[in-house]
């Protein structure tokens, strides 16, 4: 059986809680876009856990978890939440795609330059770049997870 979760506002809708109430019968999960300015938090037998990168099936051995390629993949925030998970014993089955697109520094500093621009009718930007992000993305102006990984062979 196949089940989907899907956010229609954009927000804080208790998608990664769902996700986590069928992950432990899900073999694959995918999260196919957004990036780490928002997250969802996970308590578990193995304590409490922040996650803003990782889908929420990181915490089942059985379970892939696929970061697609509409997500703005913050390569730093990736690694510091997959060390963290490390560091507290949970091993994550983690599969990148190619085609994921990367947040680039200048995604976070066009994010800011934006809300000091406009003052007090800012929008209260986290300033992770995730705006910036998808409007240069949508020129096709972006760096691809596969620009980076190793190929095999």
């Amino acid at each position: 059986m196949i089940k989907a979760i899907v956010g229609a506002n954009w927000g804080d809708e208790g998608k990664g809680k769902l996700t986590d109430v069928f992950a432990n019968e899900s073999d694959i999960i995918v999260r196919f876009q957004g990036g780490n300015n928002a997250g969802h938090t996970i308590i578990n037998d193995q304590g409490k856990f922040a996650l803003k990168m990782l889908p929420s099936g990181v915490f089942y051995e059985h379970t892939t978890n696929v970061i697609g390629n509409g997500v703005a993949l913050n390569i730093p925030a990736l690694m510091k939440e997959l060390k963290e998970l490390e560091d507290r014993g949970v091993k994550p089955k983690i599969v990148v795609s190619d085609r994921a697109q990367i947040v680039m520094s200048y995604h976070k500093l066009f994010d800011e330059l934006e809300e000091t621009r406009l003052a007090d009718a800012k929008f209260g930007s986290t300033k992770s770049g995730i705006a910036p992000f998808y409007s240069i993305n949508s020129q096709k102006l972006d760096f691809k997870w596969q620009n980076y990984s190793m190929k095999n062979g």
